[in-house]
């Protein structure tokens, strides 16, 4: 939600191809979020490569079968800004 009110401030559009998760703190810190399976599950029905993820959450993603994350390129961030750099 905050890259798109980001986006639509600056007048930028996203790249197209990717998913992100994970939720916000005031300072801007990417916290990590539960249901990383599932959502990558979703995000491979849709098609997409790109996902971005909260740092706290890489060994949740590096623990899914193989199957699940071949072809998937995972971006682990900590902060908006981080997110910002990826996909715009």
């Amino acid at each position: 939600m905050a890259a798109a009110l980001y986006t639509l401030a600056r007048a930028k559009a996203i790249r197209p191809g990717y998913a992100m998760t994970g939720e916000l703190n005031l300072s801007g810190h990417v916290m990590p979020v539960g249901g990383i399976k599932e959502k990558v599950i979703a995000a491979r029905r849709v098609a997409v490569k790109s996902l971005i993820l909260p740092r706290a959450n890489q060994g949740d993603f590096e623990r899914l079968p193989s199957h699940l994350i071949k072809g998937l390129r995972p971006h682990f961030v900590e902060a908006f800004a981080e997110v910002i750099r990826i996909c715009l």
